[in-house]
């Protein structure tokens, strides 16, 4: 019953349990022992998360969607040009005005991967292209494990992010290789998880609220927050809203200027557009060691709550248009051979 009013108002239920884990943070921030067994929980967490993912991609769907170039490719420029360069425009223009931890924090929100099952989803609801909706956001996740630190480097070095040999070993250690794993035993543990969707989906976003217990404990216990007011809160909002609605209005244009269909324009509308919370702040976890991690993760989590309420109203927008004859959607056929 609450998960279907806070639905009806666009409001993720899992937005409202982040707030919760960041007003625990608050009240009881991990100190001492206490934050050393959070910290190591962390990153049990965050490789158990990619294991899983691994474990449920199916390389199949990934292939069938690539032959789909033109497609793929408008989404990845989408994701990993176009987002970088607006987040590099309106932080030179107004990143003046905020902490640099919230400057960095909006450039990491233009730099992450596309999400996944939300990219899927408002695809379905919206009658797009499915199949092609699945491949661009698994391969914008699996690109985004190399290209999101590579980013880093080159536009966060200088406002202190954090990437050293050591991050690079992290990575590789808490997110690739977990990754391979699940790949390696998909065969056998795939079925399992296609069948056991909630309990996997608990440990996905639990592993998430952990990161976020971690980070804003530290931040709690470092003082950082004494350092933002309601000012900057307002102009972050302001900022990741101004980003989504300039990048939504350029996909939407490119994709129909370019001639795709109407399908096509869905999935690449919805597949650009949003940025992975789920990947975001366990990488965020490894590349900014020893950071106000609170401060920079904070513009992701409430891009993330804004790109669902925005995506909602568009999904509902695009399914209104009239049916095709076609018996089926687009994509569903390959989707259902993913899932297989």
């Amino acid at each position: 019953m609450i998960r279907r009013t806070l639905a009806r108002f666009g409001i993720d239920p899992y937005l409202i349990a982040l707030m919760t884990t960041v007003a625990v943070a608050a009240v009881l921030p991990a100190r001492g022992v206490g934050a050393e067994i959070a910290n190591d929980a962390v990153s049990v967490a965050v490789a158990l998360l990619f294991f899983l993912y691994g474990a449920r991609l199916s390389p199949v769907a990934v292939w069938e969607g690539l032959l789909h170039w033109r497609l793929q490719s408008l989404v990845f420029a989408s994701t990993y040009v176009l987002f970088p360069l607006l987040g590099l425009i309106l932080t030179r223009a107004l990143g003046g005005w905020l902490p640099s931890e919230l400057v960095a924090g909006l450039i990491f929100v233009c730099i992450l991967p596309s999400t996944v099952q939300s990219s899927i989803a408002f695809t379905s609801i919206a009658r797009g292209n499915v199949a092609a909706a699945l491949c661009s956001a698994s391969v914008s996740n699996l690109f985004g494990m190399v290209l999101t630190p590579l980013l880093v480097v080159l536009l966060l070095d200088s406002k202190g992010g954090g990437f050293s040999t050591r991050a690079v070993e992290s990575i590789a250690l808490q997110l690739l290789l977990p990754f391979v794993a699940g790949q390696l035993l998909r065969r056998w543990i795939g079925p399992f998880l296609q069948r056991h969707k909630a309990p996997i989906s608990l440990v996905d976003r639990g592993s998430i609220l952990l990161v976020v217990y971690a980070a804003f404990s530290e931040g709690m216990v470092a003082g950082i927050w004494s350092q933002v007011t309601l000012a900057d809160l307002g102009l972050v909002i302001a900022l990741d809203i101004v980003l989504l609605a300039a990048v939504l209005m350029i996909t939407t244009f490119v994709s129909r200027r370019l001639g795709f269909s109407k399908e096509d324009e869905i999935a690449i509308v919805f597949c650009g557009s949003k940025k992975s919370m789920a990947s975001g702040i366990p990488m965020a976890n490894i590349l900014f060691p020893g950071q106000a991690l609170g401060l920079i993760v904070l513009p992701l989590m409430l891009f993330h709550q804004a790109q669902l309420f925005a995506c909602a109203v568009l999904a509902q927008r695009y399914a209104r248009r009239p049916a095709k004859r076609e018996a089926e959607t687009p994509g569903e056929p390959a989707l259902a051979a993913a899932k297989a």
